[in-house]
């Protein structure tokens, strides 16, 4: 397995040879590279750098190996431990620190871990800053300190910090949740998310919480992506126990999926969907999600006078750009990706779960009630694999050609807008494929506009 380096961070699989792997080298050459450049970027000879980790089995060993090198580099390391992936960016900017680096592969399998890397603010670094890191490694010209210049460690925890500042928020309704007697199934994939998500929960007056999964021992129960494939433990349990929502956290806390009291999914898009209904309710404004991203979004935004809605290329840093751009008020992806510029600029599972409950026991409906008010959409997810002589930029100027008479998006791959749904064709930074998304009112209809554009695709080819 060839490591994995994207706007994402460093990822790849433990062990095996370095430069193949995430093995210990390749931490110590990627994390020297990072304090490098963040050395230049802050222009000081000591940074302040948070270290934050999910609860997978190597995540220990690896954050040691991260700290001790920061520290060999004579830099402060804030080491907050276990840690969400949001909690760890809201450390950052409450530290006044330099930078962040977080221990996590996100909802990859166990035999993964990944270097996700943040700036001042607690961001994720843009595309410039991350390929003139890489330039960095790739010279391998790191300069540590002597013996006199080592840095040093210091412990701090975060979680509680956290959920207070969620909490805090104007939009969290905490005393009509208090008063709901709602029941809630949690499923934490055995990472984080199984402390800090009943925390926050009993925090906000909820005394019926079913645990599942909620022990961080780093050994997940099932395939930790929050995908109706692997949600049929919590979907079973919603049923058995009559409980009224079902909530889903993928190991680093920054994915939010919703289970509905039948045990049936609300759908992975309908978290941000709903999400931003609640907010834009009570504070008109912009919304963002990304070009695979649900149209509903933007239907739910035109329901409110003043309010609009735009897109932005596939990944949480563009995502936020555009934000920023339009001063949107919420935002995110359709993965489960919240991110409410009120608290930070960062995906928070935790403000999902806050802000949805608000809205739910607002609402006074059951959770397959709720879902219903939202417009009803299917995405159908494909791909193409790539051959080694497609010219792949070529093919995507034939299909523009084409559906030239549609609504063309180009920022990212090609997104062709038809009056009845939409298809999204994108190439993989990590793998030799084309991702082909597809969205309209229902599964037959999103395999039907796939299948018309793939067969295109592959004409062109020819």
């Amino acid at each position: 397995m060839s490591l994995i380096k994207s706007i994402s961070g460093i990822r790849g699989t433990v062990g095996g040879e370095p430069g193949n792997n995430l093995t210990p080298i390749d931490v110590v050459k990627f994390v020297s590279a990072y304090a490098t450049w963040l050395k230049k970027e802050c222009n000081k000879q000591v940074a302040k750098i948070v270290v934050g980790r999910d609860a997978r089995l190597s995540g220990e060993m690896y954050s040691n190996l991260v700290c001790s090198t920061l520290c060999s580099l004579g830099h402060h390391v804030v080491n907050i431990g276990l840690a969400t992936t949001p909690t760890t960016e809201i450390a950052v900017t409450a530290e006044g620190a330099d930078g962040g680096i977080i221990l996590t592969a996100s909802h990859n399998p166990k035999e993964w871990n990944a270097l996700k890397l943040l700036n001042s603010k607690g961001e994720f670094l843009s595309d410039a800053d991350g390929k003139a890191l890489l330039a960095i490694a790739e010279e391998s010209n790191f300069t540590y300190a002597d013996v006199d210049a080592l840095g040093y460690i210091e412990e701090k925890d975060y979680t509680q910090y956290h959920i207070n500042k969620v909490l805090d928020l104007k939009l969290v309704n905490l005393q009509a949740v208090k008063s709901s007697k709602i029941k809630v199934v949690v499923d934490a994939v055995n990472s984080v998310g199984g402390t800090i998500i009943p925390q926050l929960l009993r925090a906000m007056g909820i005394t019926e919480i079913i645990e599942l999964n909620c022990q961080p021992t780093g050994k997940f129960a099932h395939n930790p992506e929050p995908i109706p494939a692997n949600l049929t433990q919590i979907s079973a349990t919603m049923k058995e126990h009559k409980a009224d929502i079902g909530i889903v956290v993928d190991p680093d806390v920054d994915r939010l999926a919703l289970i509905c009291e039948d045990g049936s999914m609300f759908v992975e898009e309908y978290t941000l969907v709903s999400v931003a209904d609640y907010v834009l309710s009570k504070t008109p404004g912009n919304t963002v999600s990304n070009l695979s991203s649900s149209r509903a979004l933007r239907d739910v935004t035109n329901r409110y006078d003043g309010c609009s809605y735009s897109a932005s290329a596939v990944g949480e840093v563009n995502v936020v750009t555009e934000m920023k751009r339009t001063n949107a008020i919420i935002g995110g992806e359709g993965n489960g990706g919240v991110i409410y510029p009120e608290l930070h600029y960062g995906r928070d599972a935790l403000v999902g779960v806050a802000l949805f409950l608000s809205l739910y026991v607002e609402r006074g409906l059951t959770m397959t009630e709720l879902k219903r008010t939202y417009p009803a959409y299917y995405i159908s997810k494909n791909r193409i694999d790539l051959q080694a002589e497609t010219n792949v930029e070529k093919v995507l100027d034939t299909l523009k050609a084409k559906y030239s008479n549609e609504k063309i998006t180009d920022i990212d791959g090609v997104k062709i807008d038809f009056a009845d749904g939409w298809v999204h064709l994108r190439k993989s930074n990590t793998e030799p494929i084309i991702r082909v998304y597809s969205e309209s009112k229902d599964e037959n209809s999103a395999n039907q506009l796939a299948n018309e554009v793939i067969k295109t695709f592959y004409s062109a080819c020819q």
